[in-house]
């Protein structure tokens, strides 16, 4: 995005200037050109939140090759690593496609692997299929047989609730400013909310409202769910002002 001397980080910086109580988060930010300064903003501005989507299709070189991707496995990997470098306590997200257009076995255990690497905490995950007027359905042949694309879709699926049930199970005692969306699916009496980090947390309804903020501690996790406890209503930058004088 630029629109003449303004670039997005231009964009996101004076958004959140706009009003400190909102949140800004965004998604889908293409890895070959991402900027250090908006990763500094990021790290920077209490409501820009802890959570970038950062789409990587598929784990081979030759893989993202074919997809058009500009960009390497190392050099995706070392954007990872530069982006948990700058901002602490960083929540990634990403798409992956099992069964593109003559994937191997090997290219598929390399997507495996990258996704154990960068530990996702959520990714969307889906099987390839031809859509007309892409580069792929007239360039390619959709040649993975069904079943096979089934099958590499459920091991890509089941490593990632692996990773996120672990990484939702680090959370626990931790603290968390929650934003309330409203009352749970699941009780009426608990409400639902998502952390900083795009992490939905469900605690006791008490008197909260949709939109309020809540700090809340983490009790238990699920690899979908983090259980809370809530402790007060605050606001951003209350919340924020005591964990830097803590």
């Amino acid at each position: 995005y630029k629109d003449g001397n303004h670039t997005f980080s231009t964009l996101m910086d004076k958004a959140s200037l706009l009003d400190p109580e909102m949140r800004f988060r965004f998604s889908s930010p293409h890895p070959k050109d991402f900027p250090d300064e908006l990763l500094y903003l990021i790290a920077e501005r209490p409501n820009l939140c802890n959570y970038i989507h950062i789409p990587a299709q598929a784990g081979s070189d030759s893989m993202l090759e074919r997809m058009r991707r500009p960009y390497t496995r190392d050099q995706y990997l070392q954007l990872i690593e530069k982006m948990k470098g700058i901002i602490p306590g960083l929540s990634l997200s990403t798409d992956i496609i099992a069964g593109f257009c003559g994937e191997t076995e090997e290219e598929h255990q390399q997507t495996l692997s990258l996704m154990r690497e960068v530990e996702y905490d959520l990714a969307y995950m889906f099987a390839y299929s031809e859509r007309e007027r892409t580069l792929a359905y007239r360039k390619f042949e959709d040649d993975v047989p069904q079943e096979v694309k089934k099958r590499r879709l459920s091991e890509i699926i089941s490593q990632q609730m692996s990773i996120q049930h672990r990484r939702n199970h680090d959370e626990i005692g931790h603290r968390h400013v929650v934003l309330v969306e409203g009352t749970s699916k699941r009780s009426e009496q608990q409400m639902s909310g998502r952390t900083d980090t795009n992490k939905i947390a469900v605690f006791d309804r008490n008197d909260f409202e949709k939109g309020d903020y809540v700090e809340v501690e983490i009790t238990g996790a699920t690899s979908a769910t983090l259980i809370a406890k809530p402790i007060a209503t605050t606001s951003l930058r209350a919340y924020y002002s005591a964990v830097l004088e803590a």
